[in-house]
């Protein structure tokens, strides 16, 4: 069996040995400042970059929605701050990170890739959301720049288009699969009404009877307390008395709904006694984790480690908490860095790409399939006292070509 990429083969002296391991996000703190001029294209709807940051010859394109709508703004700056902090550990490392600003905008975004591509990029990082993706995507591939964008919608990956992010469906498919194997074989389940709640039915309907298992119910609920009442109400008589006919329930949901929910349940003689509850990487926050409800949930997830070292790493450079998804543009811009040093002009082709062995980030194994889209290794955790434990551990690698 072949090995996922690991830096451990390059010269003790090289930083490089450090790179996209799990265990290398405690590198050297090394500050970067600007090195060269990012691509401006003037007023209107162009993208807007601040300074380049490295002098390597392979440059690379981050877009971002850095003056975006809403809360965009400030999670696309943490994101450029993680993506500098992996380039910073990486002082040898042979690219140039080019950030511009989408705002948030398909126009954005377009104009954001052609100017990369006409500012000699090789590989565009983000967007960060679905929309951006798509407008980016036949720009990028009619250049045969490839693109690692940060949508968990899978519908918008295709060839040379990759999604690092974590896409619900395998979340649901590992969290049946490890509850069919521990006894549990009739699914329930809450389901938002909206994509996202769309995506975790046909996930939970076609991963549950593969796994040996069954779907008895699944009701699904708009954003308001009655809609959710209703919805609890037709899930309480299968999930509740002295013989349930569901033994496991499905919630891939966030606060502060999932806060409602659990105390509708409860109300409905619905607990964590009767039915094992189950989640998706919604439940990756720790604000889910205080719900005393959730107590003995279990749910699919990158092992906590990484993203504690790093979180340790961001906090100390930049004086605040960055948020869950900034490790993906560290791992994109630390996968970026090493490719490039290993790859050299055969970096960012869709072969090393796509190597099937695959690649180790901060949050585990991952790999992009030919068609785009990610698959990750995840930990089965358990939520206790106000924290995660590991039940299961995430795979440390995954069979060649498989």
């Amino acid at each position: 069996m072949r090995h996922i990429l690991d830096w451990t083969a390059i010269a003790a002296t090289s930083a490089c040995r450090r790179l996209i391991t799990a265990t290398a996000v405690a590198g050297a703190a090394i500050i970067l400042s600007a090195c060269g001029q990012g691509l401006d294209s003037g007023p209107g709807t162009g993208p807007v970059s601040g300074d380049a940051l490295g002098t390597g010859a392979n440059r690379i394109a981050l877009l971002l929605p850095l003056s975006g709508p809403g809360g965009s703004a400030d999670v696309a700056k943490a994101m450029q701050n993680a993506a500098e902090l992996a380039l910073a550990e990486l002082p040898t490392a042979d690219i140039q990170l080019v950030p511009i600003d989408t705002r948030g905008t398909t126009e954005g975004a377009q104009a954001g890739a052609r100017a990369a591509i006409a500012g000699g990029a090789r590989l565009i990082v983000g967007p960060l959301f679905a929309a951006e993706v798509s407008a980016v995507a036949p720009v990028a591939r009619s250049a045969n720049v490839p693109v690692i964008g940060f949508s968990s919608d899978a519908n918008v990956a295709g060839p040379g288009v990759y999604l690092l992010s974590f896409l619900p469906e395998q979340d649901i498919e590992r969290i049946v699969e490890y509850a069919v194997r521990q006894g549990k074989r009739s699914f329930a389940a809450l389901l938002p009404e909206s994509p996202y709640g769309s995506i975790a039915e046909a996930a939970l309907q076609q991963s549950a009877p593969a796994a040996g298992g069954r779907v008895v119910t699944v009701a699904r609920y708009g954003a308001d307390e009655a809609q959710m009442q209703a919805a609890v109400a037709q899930v309480a008589p299968v999930a509740s008395g002295a013989a349930p006919q569901a033994d496991a329930l499905l919630m891939p949901e966030g606060p502060p709904a999932l806060a409602t929910l659990l105390a509708q349940l409860s109300a409905a003689n619905v607990g964590a006694r009767r039915v094992q509850f189950l989640g998706s990487g919604q439940w990756n926050d720790a604000a889910v984790w205080r719900l005393g409800a959730l107590t003995g949930g279990w749910f699919a997830g990158p092992d906590p480690t990484g993203w504690q070292t790093f979180q340790a790493k961001y906090r100390d450079r930049y004086g605040v908490e960055p948020p869950r998804n900034a490790t993906l543009a560290y791992d994109a811009v630390t996968l970026a860095a090493a490719l490039s040093r290993i790859q050299g002009a055969n970096a960012f082709t869709n072969q090393t790409l796509t190597n099937p062995d695959g690649f180790s980030g901060v949050d585990g194994i991952f790999r992009f399939r030919q068609n785009g889209t990610i698959q990750r290794g995840l930990a089965i955790l358990e939520i206790g006292n106000g924290q995660v434990r590991i039940r299961e551990p995430a795979p440390r690698s995954f069979a060649a070509g498989g």
